[in-house]
């Protein structure tokens, strides 16, 4: 080879390892998606709210209003949920637990009934026949109630059908998949997240509960617009509704933990690119796709699917996985495109859902076609 020649192709090889990353994303449409959440903020009816994207090297975000930066602290609300299940997966990888065992096994108090039936899977499935909230709920965090109390009457509350038989979202499974992993680990669960998911996978402003933090490190949801089962309504709600420190630091596993777009983006591509640090490859795997394969709804371990009515962008792939919560945020990942995205808003999902949350989850889907 002429020195000319090696000279030319090493400098051609240098340019192409230091250009800037240059992505297939179409930008005009995460620019759409971040005006339409502007258009909200600047109309008043959105306090806070932060828009991350990913593929691959390449990231978009944008924070509006009293988030100052993408790293601004929200409440997830349910998008715990997928989270809780990360940490039975752990311990299953760990062979202190299996899928098909029964929750009995471990909590023993409870029996009677088909509850004999009910094993972890079901929890995270949203299979076991648990409701979603207690029908005490209200009354239980009108008083403070520790999430102690919250497991005691879950263990006793009717079931509302055979475990197995069909899906229905139901948050009380979550919580007696946390129970189990205390019971384990006699560890608290909070605890346990964060020395076997979050630290491991660099999440440093995640936490379940408050953690290190406080409430002022966080942005306030709007609370007076959610559903009166969390707190809006006209009475006084403000010692236990999302903002109260007794919700925020309760660590309920169903919907307590607070983070950030780009810790939440960090787990994400932890399931598009999974490594050892947390679970093994094949758990990965096992918990993006459906387990619930002849029943009325599909779910992965912990995970939302990609399907009716339920979808996460019109362009997403049926592959792609995530979870949304009533706080007004949504994470999902598409494996198709190696997109994923993160909204993080304080406008309750039950106002916000379906005029700016899924609009611009659509935008963003969009922008991978």
């Amino acid at each position: 080879m002429r020195r000319r020649d090696f000279l030319q192709r090493t400098l051609a090889l240098t340019v192409a390892l230091t250009a800037p990353f240059q992505t297939s994303l179409k930008r005009g449409r995460l620019d759409e998606a971040a005006a339409l959440v502007q258009k909200f903020v600047g109309a008043g009816r959105v306090s806070a709210a932060v828009l991350h994207v990913r593929q691959d090297s390449y990231t978009f975000h944008r924070a509006f209003g009293q988030a100052k930066t993408p790293d601004t602290i929200f409440l997830l609300a349910s998008i715990t949920k997928p989270m809780t299940a990360v940490g039975l997966m752990v311990l299953a990888d760990r062979g202190e637990l299996t899928l098909s065992d029964p929750v009995h096994k471990f909590i023993p108090e409870f029996t009677g009934g088909d509850r004999k039936l009910i094993t972890i899977k079901h929890l995270l499935t949203h299979t076991s026949g648990l409701p979603d909230q207690l029908p005490e709920n209200i009354e239980l965090r009108r008083r403070y109630a520790p999430l102690e109390e919250f497991v005691d009457r879950t263990i006793k509350v009717p079931l509302l059908f055979k475990p197995g038989a069909r899906v229905e979202y139901q948050s009380m499974g979550l919580l007696l998949a946390a129970e189990v992993a205390e019971r384990i680990t006699n560890t608290p669960f909070r605890q346990f997240l964060d020395e076997t998911v979050f630290q491991p996978l660099g999440m440093t402003r995640t936490a379940l509960g408050l953690g290190r933090f406080q409430i002022k490190d966080t942005v306030l949801s709007q609370a007076d617009e959610a559903d009166n089962l969390y707190g809006g309504g006209a009475e006084d709600t403000s010692g236990w509704n999302w903002n109260s420190q007794y919700w925020r630091d309760l660590g309920a596993p169903w919907g307590g933990a607070h983070s950030t777009g780009p810790d939440l983006a960090k787990l994400l591509q932890y399931f598009l690119d999974p490594d050892d640090r947390v679970l093994k490859k094949a758990t990965v795997a096992a918990m993006r796709v459906n387990q619930n394969e002849g029943l009325n709804r599909p779910w992965g371990i912990g995970f939302e699917l990609n399907a009716p009515p339920d979808g996460f962008g019109r362009a997403c792939s049926p592959r792609t996985f995530g979870h949304s919560g009533a706080t007004g945020t949504l994470a999902w990942a598409d494996p198709e495109t190696r997109l994923s995205c993160v909204i993080l808003t304080t406008w309750p999902a039950r106002v916000s859902r379906d005029i700016l949350i899924n609009p611009v989850s659509d935008l963003v889907s969009e922008s991978a076609v």
